[in-house]
């Protein structure tokens, strides 16, 4: 008896006829908003090269770019999944893309903005290997962001460490996408404008670190992949989405940084949740061999 071969992800549970017909080309509206995810993000490059104290909305231009590309890459998997298009073509494609514009560009991003403009101190040698603290840190946002979409790729029902099924509600690890938007809802926070003050270059780059961790950590993360806004849903829920976008409209750079750091927090409260309520096994009593008292 043949035993068939566990599929890599959610979505490539479909049958052979199906399969056999998805691989005759690419399908077009996904691959477009793939296709701007990428030009978001080599827009973002384009920009942070231009980027100084002088011209800070630069780096704010890439940071919104960078934004607008983590909407694109929401929505090309959603059209994907919804018109029943997904293709091998275009899980390669998105990978890609993601490695471009949320691993290459916020990484390039976060040095020019917050190390490459470091006013010299009174003391060099501290200057020089906070700098290279710096471009460490950012190598390894960009190392865990595509170590993230590697596991991604290849694994089979990820596990994660703390409780909850595995599949389509949860990420195993920080996404990528989230990862790019906590740097570049920091950037959009303060309008562009760079670090040059030295004492605060370690706040960066523990900030790198601790989301290179998440990306690659196997704790838990919703994936909103659940939510079907094609069911009835109170009419209170229609308000509560439109005072959101308001606000996200008319105060987007710290309702940005709120949204894009809340999700941060989410995973680490949840594991820290679940370490704190877990109770240790009871120990079984141990057993001693007495001897019969005598009759």
């Amino acid at each position: 008896m043949k035993i068939p071969m566990p599929k890599r992800r959610w979505e490539d549970q479909f049958p052979p006829e199906e399969k056999r017909r998805m691989r005759k080309g690419m399908y077009i509206l996904p691959s477009l908003f793939t296709a701007a995810n990428i030009g978001a993000g080599y827009y973002a490059l384009t920009q942070t090269a231009l980027g100084s104290p002088v011209e800070p909305w630069h780096f704010d231009h890439a940071a919104l770019a960078i934004g607008v590309a983590v909407v694109a890459d929401g929505l090309d998997g959603r059209i994907a999944r919804m018109m029943n298009t997904t293709s091998d073509f275009g899980r390669e494609f998105d990978s890609l893309a993601d490695v471009i514009t949320f691993g290459v560009a916020p990484a390039v991003l976060a040095w020019m903005w917050g190390f490459h403009q470091l006013r010299q101190s009174g003391f060099p040698g501290v200057h020089d290997r906070v700098m290279q603290l710096g471009l460490l840190a950012t190598f390894i946002f960009l190392v865990a962001g595509a170590s993230r979409l590697a596991r991604f790729n290849i694994q089979v029902n990820p596990q994660p460490s703390n409780p909850g099924r595995p599949g389509r509600k949860y990420f195993v690890g920080m996404p990528i996408p989230a990862g790019a938007g906590v740097v570049a809802a920091t950037i959009h926070l303060f309008r562009g404008e760079p670090i040059i003050y030295l004492p605060l270059a370690p706040i960066w780059i523990v900030l790198l670190l601790v989301v290179g961790f998440l990306m690659v950590s196997t704790w838990r993360f919703y994936s909103f992949k659940d939510l079907n806004l094609r069911n009835r849903h109170p009419f209170q829920i229609l308000i509560l989405i439109c005072a959101f976008l308001w606000l996200l409209f008319a105060f987007h750079n710290y309702m940005l940084f709120i949204v894009a750091v809340t999700y941060m927090l989410s995973g680490i409260f949840t594991r820290l949740s679940y370490v704190f309520r877990r109770r240790p096994p009871e120990t079984a009593a141990p057993a001693y061999n007495e001897a019969p008292e005598p009759r």
